[in-house]
């Protein structure tokens, strides 16, 4: 069963059978012009676009840790004249968020992380690869691939195999847009119980509930906002130097697109954890 809420619940705090799931992107999915011209690569256009999420023990102890970093750096005379840190921006002084952070304030969002007890998969696509199977989508099916299509694809992937971990799961989903696409995801999420029956023989019953929310309204989505900008970072600008720091918080990584040795894509996990010489160039 799948069940959906508008706004967090406020009893979404962690309890020892119930999981909590942070879902999360990073870069976007703007393939063509208006000429239809592939622009993968051009200035403030992403090379990838990942979907992941980070599976919290205690979200409740993950908000009052970064409630309490927030406190401290608002506090701090050093921030006091940088423009993030002023309320009135909605920036840093309200939610962490990795590309709009300072250094200094990412630096120390960073070192706090790795103490927090997350998990997190990602999914990757490479988006020159997704723009030609646009293409040829578009020759065979006569219209565009949605952008919606692709994300929800990804959300199936990555909760094929979690969701059967523990009797109750609870998926807060930043929002993409202006809407929260609860019934597109409860397919999405009901197609990953599906496929977890049909390839294990048995079925993923959990009782699981679809929160779309705001990072501002949650320290999780904060969290793997994070992971997920150093893992792209280290993908695009082949810097590892902060994917590095949280290596050991990623129980899985697949590179879809990454197809030189295996039909389905490269995966990365503890028997084959990434680095920076594995991955393929984009």
């Amino acid at each position: 069963m799948v069940q959906v809420f508008e706004s967090i619940p406020l009893n979404c705090m962690a309890t020892p059978r119930v999981n909590h799931f942070f879902v999360d992107e990073s870069g976007d999915l703007t393939l063509f012009d208006a000429k239809g011209r592939i622009v993968v690569g051009n200035e403030n256009v992403s090379k990838t676009f990942i979907v992941g999420f980070a599976l919290i023990p205690n979200p409740e102890h993950v908000h009052l840790q970064l409630e309490k970093l927030r406190a401290s750096l608002i506090a701090d005379p050093y921030f006091k004249d940088v423009p993030s840190m002023q309320p009135g921006t909605k920036k840093t002084a309200v939610f962490f968020h990795a590309k709009d952070d300072v250094g200094e304030v990412r630096r120390e969002v960073f070192h706090l992380l790795p103490q927090l007890g997350v998990k997190v998969q990602a999914a990757i696509r490479r988006k020159q690869t997704l723009a030609q199977f646009a293409k040829t989508y578009f020759t065979f099916h006569g219209e565009k691939l949605q952008p919606n299509t692709v994300y929800d694809d990804l959300i199936k992937r990555l909760f094929r195999n979690v969701l059967h971990r523990a009797e109750e799961n609870r998926i807060i989903v930043a929002r993409r847009g202006k809407s929260p696409r609860t019934e597109a995801l409860e397919r999405a999420i009901e197609k990953a119980k599906r496929n977890f029956a049909y390839k294990w023989g048995k079925k993923s019953d959990a009782l699981t509930t679809i929160i779309p929310a705001y990072p501002s309204e949650s320290a999780g989505l904060q969290v793997i906002d994070y992971y997920l900008w150093a893992l792209q970072r280290m993908i695009e600008k082949r810097e590892a130097r902060f994917f590095d720091l949280l290596s050991k918080d990623f129980r899985l990584i697949m590179d879809l697109d990454d197809t030189r040795d295996k039909p389905y894509g490269e995966w990365y996990s503890d028997t084959n954890p990434l680095a920076l010489e594995k991955l393929m160039p984009v």
